[in-house]
Protein backbone atom coordinates (compact mmCIF):
# COMPACT_ATOMS: atom_id res chain seq x y z
CA UNK A 1 0.00 0.00 0.00
CA UNK A 2 1.27 3.50 -1.07
CA UNK A 3 2.16 6.30 1.70
CA UNK A 4 0.58 9.01 1.94
CA UNK A 5 3.55 10.62 0.87
CA UNK A 6 3.78 8.23 -2.13
CA UNK A 7 0.60 8.72 -3.14
CA UNK A 8 1.14 13.23 -3.16
CA UNK A 9 4.38 12.74 -4.99
CA UNK A 10 2.46 10.23 -7.91
CA UNK A 11 -0.33 12.94 -8.38
CA UNK A 12 -0.71 15.47 -11.41
CA UNK A 13 -0.14 19.18 -10.66
CA UNK A 14 -3.43 20.01 -9.67
CA UNK A 15 -6.05 22.73 -9.28
CA UNK A 16 -5.31 22.42 -5.31
CA UNK A 17 -1.49 22.29 -6.38
CA UNK A 18 -2.37 25.92 -8.02
CA UNK A 19 -4.52 27.53 -5.28
CA UNK A 20 -1.54 26.49 -2.80
CA UNK A 21 1.02 28.16 -5.38
CA UNK A 22 -0.56 30.87 -5.76
CA UNK A 23 -1.65 31.62 -2.14
CA UNK A 24 2.07 30.88 -1.51
CA UNK A 25 3.35 32.79 -4.15
CA UNK A 26 1.17 36.15 -2.95
CA UNK A 27 2.80 36.25 0.14
CA UNK A 28 6.30 35.66 -1.22
CA UNK A 29 5.57 38.55 -3.84
CA UNK A 30 4.32 40.95 -0.95
CA UNK A 31 7.86 40.28 1.25
CA UNK A 32 9.51 41.12 -2.37
CA UNK A 33 7.57 44.17 -2.61
CA UNK A 34 8.32 45.54 1.17
CA UNK A 35 12.07 44.76 0.56
CA UNK A 36 11.85 46.07 -2.69
CA UNK A 37 10.11 49.56 -1.22
CA UNK A 38 12.69 50.11 0.41
CA UNK A 39 15.33 51.09 -1.58
CA UNK A 40 13.24 53.63 -3.25
CA UNK A 41 12.48 55.15 0.44
CA UNK A 42 16.42 54.93 0.84
CA UNK A 43 16.86 57.28 -2.67
CA UNK A 44 13.85 60.09 -1.28
CA UNK A 45 15.28 60.28 2.13
CA UNK A 46 18.80 61.27 0.95
CA UNK A 47 17.35 64.11 -0.63
CA UNK A 48 14.22 64.89 2.26
CA UNK A 49 16.49 64.23 5.33
CA UNK A 50 19.67 64.79 3.84
CA UNK A 51 20.96 61.68 5.26
CA UNK A 52 24.78 60.22 5.12
CA UNK A 53 25.45 57.48 3.06
CA UNK A 54 25.89 55.98 6.57
CA UNK A 55 22.40 56.10 8.00
CA UNK A 56 21.15 55.07 4.79
CA UNK A 57 23.25 51.77 4.99
CA UNK A 58 22.01 51.79 8.11
CA UNK A 59 18.56 51.89 6.86
CA UNK A 60 19.34 49.26 4.50
CA UNK A 61 20.75 46.84 6.55
CA UNK A 62 18.86 47.02 9.55
CA UNK A 63 16.27 44.48 8.00
CA UNK A 64 18.34 42.39 6.74
CA UNK A 65 19.46 42.17 10.91
CA UNK A 66 16.05 41.08 11.30
CA UNK A 67 15.81 39.02 8.43
CA UNK A 68 18.43 36.83 9.95
CA UNK A 69 17.55 36.10 12.96
CA UNK A 70 14.11 35.65 11.86
CA UNK A 71 15.49 32.88 9.06
CA UNK A 72 16.54 30.87 12.04
CA UNK A 73 13.60 31.14 14.23
CA UNK A 74 11.29 30.78 11.45
CA UNK A 75 12.56 27.23 10.48
CA UNK A 76 12.90 25.91 13.65
CA UNK A 77 9.24 26.63 14.66
CA UNK A 78 8.09 25.15 11.14
CA UNK A 79 9.49 22.20 12.60
CA UNK A 80 7.73 22.38 15.75
CA UNK A 81 4.58 24.27 15.44
CA UNK A 82 3.89 23.64 11.66
CA UNK A 83 4.78 25.57 8.54
CA UNK A 84 1.00 26.96 8.08
CA UNK A 85 0.87 28.41 11.06
CA UNK A 86 4.82 30.38 10.58
CA UNK A 87 3.68 31.33 7.35
CA UNK A 88 0.59 33.16 8.56
CA UNK A 89 2.29 34.60 11.77
CA UNK A 90 5.30 35.97 9.79
CA UNK A 91 3.22 38.18 7.62
CA UNK A 92 0.94 39.45 10.28
CA UNK A 93 4.23 40.83 11.89
CA UNK A 94 6.19 42.28 8.67
CA UNK A 95 2.82 43.66 7.60
CA UNK A 96 2.32 45.47 10.82
CA UNK A 97 5.59 46.71 10.96
CA UNK A 98 5.72 48.00 7.43
CA UNK A 99 2.38 50.13 8.25
CA UNK A 100 4.13 51.55 10.99
CA UNK A 101 7.38 52.62 9.75
CA UNK A 102 4.71 54.81 7.25
CA UNK A 103 4.58 56.99 10.28
CA UNK A 104 8.07 57.33 11.13
CA UNK A 105 9.27 60.62 12.51
CA UNK A 106 12.97 59.94 12.91
CA UNK A 107 16.07 58.00 11.32
CA UNK A 108 16.17 55.74 14.76
CA UNK A 109 12.24 54.94 14.54
CA UNK A 110 12.62 53.85 11.12
CA UNK A 111 15.57 51.84 11.99
CA UNK A 112 13.63 50.18 14.76
CA UNK A 113 10.74 49.53 13.14
CA UNK A 114 12.79 47.76 9.98
CA UNK A 115 13.88 45.23 12.48
CA UNK A 116 10.99 43.90 13.35
CA UNK A 117 10.00 44.29 9.68
CA UNK A 118 13.03 42.01 9.31
CA UNK A 119 12.02 39.62 11.46
CA UNK A 120 8.80 38.33 10.02
CA UNK A 121 10.17 38.38 5.98
CA UNK A 122 13.17 36.33 7.25
CA UNK A 123 11.01 33.96 8.89
CA UNK A 124 8.68 33.95 5.65
CA UNK A 125 10.60 32.73 3.01
CA UNK A 126 12.40 29.70 4.11
CA UNK A 127 9.06 28.35 5.44
CA UNK A 128 6.96 28.73 2.25
CA UNK A 129 9.63 27.19 0.00
CA UNK A 130 9.48 24.50 2.36
CA UNK A 131 5.85 24.18 2.37
CA UNK A 132 5.19 24.08 -1.45
CA UNK A 133 8.44 22.05 -1.93
CA UNK A 134 6.59 18.90 0.21
CA UNK A 135 3.33 19.25 -1.27
CA UNK A 136 4.94 19.44 -5.52
CA UNK A 137 4.43 16.31 -7.29
CA UNK A 138 8.25 14.63 -7.26
CA UNK A 139 8.60 14.82 -11.20
CA UNK A 140 8.33 18.88 -11.18
CA UNK A 141 8.73 19.67 -7.42
CA UNK A 142 11.89 22.26 -8.68
CA UNK A 143 9.62 23.75 -11.50
CA UNK A 144 7.04 24.31 -8.68
CA UNK A 145 9.25 25.95 -6.28
CA UNK A 146 11.21 28.01 -8.89
CA UNK A 147 7.75 29.22 -10.04
CA UNK A 148 7.03 30.31 -6.52
CA UNK A 149 10.05 32.11 -6.48
CA UNK A 150 9.17 33.59 -9.32
CA UNK A 151 6.46 35.94 -7.45
CA UNK A 152 9.54 37.70 -5.71
CA UNK A 153 10.12 39.10 -9.27
CA UNK A 154 5.92 40.03 -9.28
CA UNK A 155 6.49 41.72 -6.00
CA UNK A 156 10.06 43.53 -7.09
CA UNK A 157 8.28 45.08 -10.55
CA UNK A 158 5.26 46.33 -7.70
CA UNK A 159 7.36 48.20 -5.50
CA UNK A 160 9.14 49.50 -8.55
CA UNK A 161 5.95 50.54 -10.25
CA UNK A 162 5.04 52.11 -6.48
CA UNK A 163 8.57 53.97 -6.36
CA UNK A 164 8.06 55.24 -9.86
CA UNK A 165 4.75 56.66 -9.25
CA UNK A 166 3.88 57.03 -5.68
CA UNK A 167 7.60 58.20 -4.02
CA UNK A 168 8.19 60.84 -6.09
CA UNK A 169 4.82 62.62 -5.81
CA UNK A 170 5.23 64.59 -3.06
CA UNK A 171 7.50 65.02 0.34
CA UNK A 172 4.84 61.60 1.85
CA UNK A 173 5.26 60.11 -1.15
CA UNK A 174 7.53 57.65 0.46
CA UNK A 175 5.09 57.10 3.49
CA UNK A 176 2.47 56.55 1.13
CA UNK A 177 4.41 52.94 0.13
CA UNK A 178 5.36 52.10 3.15
CA UNK A 179 1.52 52.40 4.17
CA UNK A 180 0.81 49.94 1.06
CA UNK A 181 2.70 47.29 3.34
CA UNK A 182 0.04 46.86 5.67
CA UNK A 183 -1.80 44.71 2.85
CA UNK A 184 0.65 41.33 4.06
CA UNK A 185 -1.31 41.88 7.60
CA UNK A 186 -4.61 41.09 5.72
CA UNK A 187 -3.53 38.17 3.71
CA UNK A 188 -2.21 36.37 6.73
CA UNK A 189 -5.67 35.37 7.45
CA UNK A 190 -6.05 33.97 4.43
CA UNK A 191 -2.91 32.07 4.92
CA UNK A 192 -4.21 31.01 8.17
CA UNK A 193 -7.37 29.44 7.69
CA UNK A 194 -7.37 28.57 3.59
CA UNK A 195 -4.04 26.88 3.11
CA UNK A 196 -3.04 23.13 4.51
CA UNK A 197 -0.94 21.75 5.99
CA UNK A 198 1.96 20.07 5.40
CA UNK A 199 1.24 16.14 5.30
CA UNK A 200 5.04 15.24 6.37
CA UNK A 201 4.93 17.67 9.29
CA UNK A 202 1.58 16.05 10.45
CA UNK A 203 2.69 12.95 9.97
CA UNK A 204 6.33 13.44 11.85
CA UNK A 205 3.37 14.84 14.72
CA UNK A 206 1.19 11.87 14.52
CA UNK A 207 -1.58 13.50 13.31
CA UNK A 208 -2.81 11.14 10.81
CA UNK A 209 -5.86 11.55 10.20
CA UNK A 210 -5.67 15.54 9.42
CA UNK A 211 -2.83 13.95 7.13
CA UNK A 212 -5.12 11.30 5.60
CA UNK A 213 -7.82 14.21 4.57
CA UNK A 214 -5.34 16.49 2.97
CA UNK A 215 -4.29 13.63 0.73
CA UNK A 216 -7.62 12.69 -0.26
CA UNK A 217 -8.23 16.38 -0.64
CA UNK A 218 -5.68 16.61 -3.74
CA UNK A 219 -6.77 13.24 -5.03
CA UNK A 220 -10.01 13.74 -5.53
CA UNK A 221 -8.78 17.21 -7.12
CA UNK A 222 -6.81 14.86 -9.30
CA UNK A 223 -9.73 12.69 -10.05
CA UNK A 224 -8.30 9.64 -8.23
CA UNK A 225 -10.62 7.34 -6.22
CA UNK A 226 -8.99 6.98 -2.76
CA UNK A 227 -7.73 3.25 -1.68
CA UNK A 228 -6.16 4.34 1.37
CA UNK A 229 -7.05 3.30 4.64
CA UNK A 230 -9.61 5.40 6.99
CA UNK A 231 -8.61 8.54 7.53
CA UNK A 232 -8.47 7.71 11.47
CA UNK A 233 -6.31 4.18 11.74
CA UNK A 234 -2.35 5.01 12.26
CA UNK A 235 -0.31 2.93 9.72
CA UNK A 236 0.52 0.11 9.96
CA UNK A 237 4.37 -1.45 10.63
CA UNK A 238 4.89 -2.29 7.40
CA UNK A 239 3.99 0.81 5.79
CA UNK A 240 7.22 2.52 5.73
CA UNK A 241 5.51 5.61 7.49
CA UNK A 242 5.92 6.56 11.16
CA UNK A 243 3.81 4.79 13.97
CA UNK A 244 4.50 7.85 16.26
CA UNK A 245 5.62 11.78 16.23
CA UNK A 246 9.03 11.14 15.31
CA UNK A 247 10.60 14.24 16.94
CA UNK A 248 13.03 12.21 19.55
CA UNK A 249 14.32 10.79 16.09
CA UNK A 250 15.28 14.28 14.99
CA UNK A 251 19.17 14.35 13.53
CA UNK A 252 21.45 17.51 13.05
CA UNK A 253 22.03 19.50 10.03
CA UNK A 254 25.90 18.71 11.13
CA UNK A 255 25.46 15.27 10.66
CA UNK A 256 28.33 13.42 9.05
CA UNK A 257 26.08 12.35 6.05
CA UNK A 258 24.61 15.72 5.70
CA UNK A 259 27.40 18.37 7.30
CA UNK A 260 28.98 18.67 3.68
CA UNK A 261 26.02 19.79 1.54
CA UNK A 262 25.00 22.11 4.76
CA UNK A 263 28.85 24.16 4.36
CA UNK A 264 28.18 24.23 0.80
CA UNK A 265 24.19 25.55 1.25
CA UNK A 266 25.27 28.37 3.32
CA UNK A 267 28.13 29.25 1.18
CA UNK A 268 25.68 29.68 -1.66
CA UNK A 269 23.59 31.51 0.47
CA UNK A 270 25.90 34.17 1.75
CA UNK A 271 27.69 34.71 -1.65
CA UNK A 272 24.24 35.54 -3.52
CA UNK A 273 22.67 37.58 -0.72
CA UNK A 274 25.75 39.28 -0.32
CA UNK A 275 25.96 40.36 -4.35
CA UNK A 276 21.86 40.75 -4.76
CA UNK A 277 21.25 42.97 -1.95
CA UNK A 278 24.59 45.02 -2.57
CA UNK A 279 23.60 45.75 -5.50
CA UNK A 280 19.77 46.28 -5.62
CA UNK A 281 18.97 47.62 -2.19
CA UNK A 282 21.63 51.04 -3.77
CA UNK A 283 20.55 50.57 -6.88
CA UNK A 284 18.88 53.66 -7.34
CA UNK A 285 20.87 55.90 -5.28
CA UNK A 286 23.97 54.57 -7.32
CA UNK A 287 22.19 55.37 -10.65
CA UNK A 288 20.99 59.09 -9.03
CA UNK A 289 25.35 59.15 -7.96
CA UNK A 290 26.52 58.90 -11.21
CA UNK A 291 24.07 61.64 -12.61
CA UNK A 292 21.36 60.55 -13.51
CA UNK A 293 17.57 62.54 -11.74
CA UNK A 294 15.73 60.86 -9.16
CA UNK A 295 12.69 59.78 -11.75
CA UNK A 296 15.17 58.92 -13.97
CA UNK A 297 16.81 56.29 -11.70
CA UNK A 298 13.68 54.73 -10.75
CA UNK A 299 12.42 54.06 -13.96
CA UNK A 300 15.75 52.47 -15.17
CA UNK A 301 15.38 50.33 -12.43
CA UNK A 302 12.13 49.24 -13.09
CA UNK A 303 13.14 48.93 -16.56
CA UNK A 304 15.95 46.62 -14.89
CA UNK A 305 13.61 44.69 -12.59
CA UNK A 306 11.26 43.65 -15.91
CA UNK A 307 14.25 41.22 -16.78
CA UNK A 308 13.71 39.05 -13.65
CA UNK A 309 10.66 37.11 -15.24
CA UNK A 310 12.53 35.35 -17.91
CA UNK A 311 15.08 34.82 -15.86
CA UNK A 312 12.69 33.07 -13.45
CA UNK A 313 11.03 31.00 -16.28
CA UNK A 314 14.12 30.17 -17.99
CA UNK A 315 15.81 28.46 -14.92
CA UNK A 316 12.31 27.13 -14.37
CA UNK A 317 12.34 24.86 -17.40
CA UNK A 318 15.81 24.24 -16.64
CA UNK A 319 16.24 22.71 -13.45
CA UNK A 320 13.75 19.23 -14.74
CA UNK A 321 15.99 19.72 -17.82
CA UNK A 322 19.62 20.68 -16.77
CA UNK A 323 19.12 19.34 -12.42
CA UNK A 324 19.10 21.55 -9.53
CA UNK A 325 23.13 21.64 -9.35
CA UNK A 326 23.67 22.86 -13.49
CA UNK A 327 21.27 25.13 -13.39
CA UNK A 328 21.83 26.84 -10.42
CA UNK A 329 25.81 27.06 -10.83
CA UNK A 330 25.08 28.14 -14.66
CA UNK A 331 23.25 31.13 -13.32
CA UNK A 332 25.50 32.00 -10.83
CA UNK A 333 28.24 31.80 -13.58
CA UNK A 334 26.47 34.21 -15.74
CA UNK A 335 25.22 36.35 -12.77
CA UNK A 336 29.50 37.06 -12.21
CA UNK A 337 29.56 38.21 -15.79
CA UNK A 338 26.77 40.29 -15.83
CA UNK A 339 28.12 41.88 -12.38
CA UNK A 340 31.23 42.98 -14.01
CA UNK A 341 30.09 44.06 -17.31
CA UNK A 342 27.38 46.45 -15.09
CA UNK A 343 30.36 48.16 -13.03
CA UNK A 344 32.09 49.21 -15.90
CA UNK A 345 28.82 50.42 -18.00
CA UNK A 346 28.78 54.29 -18.02
CA UNK A 347 26.00 55.09 -20.91
CA UNK A 348 21.87 54.70 -20.61
CA UNK A 349 22.13 51.97 -22.62
CA UNK A 350 25.01 49.95 -21.46
CA UNK A 351 23.84 50.49 -17.51
CA UNK A 352 20.24 49.20 -18.86
CA UNK A 353 21.45 45.69 -21.10
CA UNK A 354 24.31 44.77 -18.13
CA UNK A 355 21.34 45.56 -14.78
CA UNK A 356 18.79 43.23 -17.13
CA UNK A 357 21.57 40.98 -17.60
CA UNK A 358 22.21 40.89 -13.81
CA UNK A 359 18.51 40.73 -13.07
CA UNK A 360 17.90 37.94 -15.50
CA UNK A 361 20.72 35.39 -14.21
CA UNK A 362 20.81 36.84 -10.48
CA UNK A 363 16.90 36.12 -9.70
CA UNK A 364 17.37 32.81 -11.97
CA UNK A 365 19.60 31.75 -9.57
CA UNK A 366 17.86 32.28 -6.91
CA UNK A 367 15.25 30.58 -8.03
CA UNK A 368 17.01 27.31 -8.21
CA UNK A 369 18.80 27.74 -4.66
CA UNK A 370 15.04 27.92 -3.03
CA UNK A 371 14.13 24.54 -5.48
CA UNK A 372 17.52 22.77 -3.88
CA UNK A 373 17.36 23.41 -0.58
CA UNK A 374 14.19 22.07 0.79
CA UNK A 375 15.79 18.86 -1.07
CA UNK A 376 18.43 18.23 1.16
CA UNK A 377 17.22 17.42 4.47
CA UNK A 378 14.70 14.72 5.76
CA UNK A 379 11.63 15.98 7.28
CA UNK A 380 12.46 16.87 10.76
CA UNK A 381 14.86 19.42 9.75
CA UNK A 382 13.94 20.62 6.78
CA UNK A 383 12.60 23.66 8.09
CA UNK A 384 15.60 24.42 10.14
CA UNK A 385 17.93 23.31 6.90
CA UNK A 386 16.37 25.41 5.03
CA UNK A 387 16.01 28.17 7.68
CA UNK A 388 19.57 28.62 9.00
CA UNK A 389 21.34 28.39 5.41
CA UNK A 390 18.86 31.44 5.14
CA UNK A 391 19.91 32.46 8.20
CA UNK A 392 23.61 32.52 7.48
CA UNK A 393 22.72 33.88 3.61
CA UNK A 394 21.35 36.97 5.43
CA UNK A 395 24.69 38.27 7.49
CA UNK A 396 25.80 38.86 4.14
CA UNK A 397 22.61 40.96 3.38
CA UNK A 398 23.63 42.83 6.49
CA UNK A 399 27.10 43.50 5.41
CA UNK A 400 26.42 44.50 1.69
CA UNK A 401 24.41 47.65 1.78
CA UNK A 402 27.16 48.96 4.72
CA UNK A 403 29.70 47.46 2.66
CA UNK A 404 28.94 49.68 -0.63
CA UNK A 405 30.09 52.75 0.10
CA UNK A 406 33.24 51.58 1.49
CA UNK A 407 34.03 50.45 -2.19
CA UNK A 408 32.48 53.51 -3.78
CA UNK A 409 34.79 55.80 -2.42
CA UNK A 410 37.89 53.46 -2.41
CA UNK A 411 37.53 52.53 -6.39
CA UNK A 412 33.97 52.98 -7.50
CA UNK A 413 31.41 50.85 -9.42
CA UNK A 414 34.10 49.11 -10.80
CA UNK A 415 35.20 47.81 -7.43
CA UNK A 416 31.82 47.25 -6.24
CA UNK A 417 30.27 45.20 -8.53
CA UNK A 418 33.95 42.77 -9.22
CA UNK A 419 33.46 41.65 -5.82
CA UNK A 420 30.73 40.92 -5.93
CA UNK A 421 31.36 39.25 -9.32
CA UNK A 422 33.86 37.51 -7.60
CA UNK A 423 31.55 36.52 -4.65
CA UNK A 424 29.03 34.70 -7.56
CA UNK A 425 32.45 32.91 -8.48
CA UNK A 426 32.65 31.62 -5.10
CA UNK A 427 29.25 30.69 -4.61
CA UNK A 428 28.97 29.14 -8.17
CA UNK A 429 32.28 26.98 -7.10
CA UNK A 430 30.00 25.44 -4.12
CA UNK A 431 27.08 24.97 -5.52
CA UNK A 432 28.76 22.49 -8.09
CA UNK A 433 29.33 20.35 -5.18
CA UNK A 434 25.43 20.08 -3.96
CA UNK A 435 24.32 16.40 -4.25
CA UNK A 436 21.89 16.34 -7.12
CA UNK A 437 18.04 15.64 -6.18
CA UNK A 438 15.76 15.79 -9.12
CA UNK A 439 13.11 13.36 -9.63
CA UNK A 440 13.71 12.00 -6.42
CA UNK A 441 11.63 11.35 -3.12
CA UNK A 442 11.94 13.78 -0.42
CA UNK A 443 13.65 11.89 2.67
Amino acid sequence: MPTRTQRLDDLPFTGRHGRLLAGSGTGWALDAMDVGLISFVMAALAVQWDLSSTQLSWIGSIGFAGMAIGASVGGLLADRIGRRQVFATTLLVYGLATGAAALSTSVAMLIALRFIVGLGLGAELPVASTLVSEFAPRKIRGRVVVALEAFWAVGWLLAALIGYFVVPLNDDGWRWALAVGLVPAAYALVVRFGMPESVRFLESKGRYDEAEAIVRDYEESAGRATTARDPGVSPPPDSGEPTAPTDTGRVSIWAPNLRARTGALWIVWFGINLSYYGAFIWLPSLLVAQGFDLVTSFGYTLIITLAQLPGYAVAAWLIEVWGRRATLATFLAGSAVAAALFGLAETPGTVIAAGMALSFFNLGAWGALYAIGPELYPTSVRGSGTGSAAAFGRLASIVAPLLVPLLLDSGGNALVFGVFAASFVVAACAAITLPEKAGTVLE
